[in-house]
């Protein structure tokens, strides 16, 4: 397939020739071969396709919320062509077996990658590690995602084994205890910890969802110590301020201060992803409490109408926050980037399309998200995964 008269992220033109799966040329007027189809790109800006740190598809045990072919559907139409995936399921997902076969069913759908991670302690006990000591080298992070681990003991001993066996330990920072009462100080303590933590063991280590200018200055500082950390922040992080939106999700909306310091962060290169949170719920678990939205489909705009359109931020800088920097986090080799060799994952947006957010033309099984009736600028067209179409919007 030839994609005809691109626009790259920094105004360049180009086509791309995808041959089995990958990016096999890339220049100007390139011509297809016998059988060979073309689609005619222009007015669109080509972007690595987009991967995602930090998501939930709700299986096993919760596929009322979100199943794997509903969220692969909901990434796909929001650009995503990879994601990784949280353990808090049922059962929770502390074995390989279970996360074979979470993986070997998103390839079977073929629409989104993804990888599973597995939990820090076995069924989210808080306590037991033996599980991790007999991980295979195929698992690369663990995350007690949702909750954290609270014993600093159980937390030590995890940052030990897992720097002995190459896991990076992905970081939910929140203490329990503390939130029942203060969410910002539950944060910030957490935070801290787990950095001392990388520092002592030299354990990588993966921020989730940093939503606090305190513990974003703290990661800023044991980055520059050399520690192997890395963080992401999310869309709704960065768009919504409490006093506009009391929406509930973990860790909460915060001030502008926060916002402000989460996008000067960005802007300095400080933090390296954007993860979604994508956190499927029903409209009466919303009700009762539950935290988390939806945020596959609605990502891209919200990042590209806040970062680059109102705080001035560069659209390359944005693809490697979407694209680049978080195949690197995951260790994905040959995603990413829009370059010979490459997998052709690729997203192909119209960066002056307005659209206004429906929550029930959302493709998520569940609809929670407090976006409804919000104008953005930038809209995923259509979306390729090795090289074929899984999204064309209508």
């Amino acid at each position: 397939m030839i994609l005809q008269n691109l626009t790259g992220t920094n105004g360049e033109k180009f086509d791309l020739c995808v041959r089995d799966g990958k990016i096999f040329s890339k220049g100007l007027q390139l011509e297809a071969g016998p059988g060979e189809e073309t689609l005619d790109c222009r007015g669109l800006t080509a972007l690595p396709g987009f991967v995602d740190t930090h998501c939930h598809w709700r299986t096993p045990g919760f596929e009322y919320k979100e199943d794997i072919t509903t969220g692969s559907q909901a990434a796909a139409a929001g650009g995503y062509t990879f994601v990784n995936l949280m353990p808090n399921t049922n059962p929770v997902c502390s074995s390989v077996a279970i996360a074979n076969s979470v993986m070997q069913e998103a390839e079977r759908v073929g629409l989104c990658g993804c990888n599973q991670t597995l939990s820090i302690t076995k069924d989210f006990d808080g306590e037991t590690l033996d599980h991790l000591k007999t991980l295979p080298a195929t698992v690369r992070f663990v995350t007690e995602d949702g909750k954290g681990v609270q014993n600093n003991q159980t937390m030590a001993r995890a940052f030990a084994i897992c720097q002995q066996k190459g896991i990076t330990i992905m970081s939910h920072a929140e203490d329990m205890q503390i939130s029942k009462w203060d969410y910002r100080l539950a944060e910030n303590i957490e935070t801290v910890r787990n950095l001392h933590l990388a520092e002592y063991y030299g354990t990588r280590l993966h921020f989730c969802h940093v939503s606090t200018k305190e513990a974003i200055e703290a990661i800023e500082a044991s980055r520059w110590k050399g520690a192997p950390v890395t963080c992401e922040v999310t869309p709704h992080h960065l768009w919504w301020t409490k006093d506009v939106c009391d929406y509930r999700v973990n860790p909460p909306i915060r001030e502008q201060a926060d916002v402000d310091a989460l996008v000067e962060a960005i802007r300095l290169g400080a933090v390296d992803t954007i993860g979604t949170d994508h956190a499927p719920h029903t409209a009466e678990e919303k009700q009762n409490g539950a935290a988390g939205m939806v945020g596959l489909e609605t990502a891209f705009a919200i990042c590209y109408t806040k970062l680059c359109l109102q705080c001035g931020l560069p659209l390359q800088q944005l693809a490697e926050l979407m694209s680049t920097n978080g195949a690197a986090i995951l260790g994905l080799q040959n995603k990413g980037k829009l370059e010979i060799g490459y997998d052709a994952d690729i997203a192909l947006v119209d960066l002056a399309e307005q659209w206004t957010v429906h929550n029930e033309a959302l493709h998520s099984k569940s609809k929670n998200s407090p976006y409804e009736g919000v104008q953005l600028t930038g809209k995923v067209k259509y979306t390729f995964r090795n090289g074929r179409m899984t999204w064309k919007d209508q």
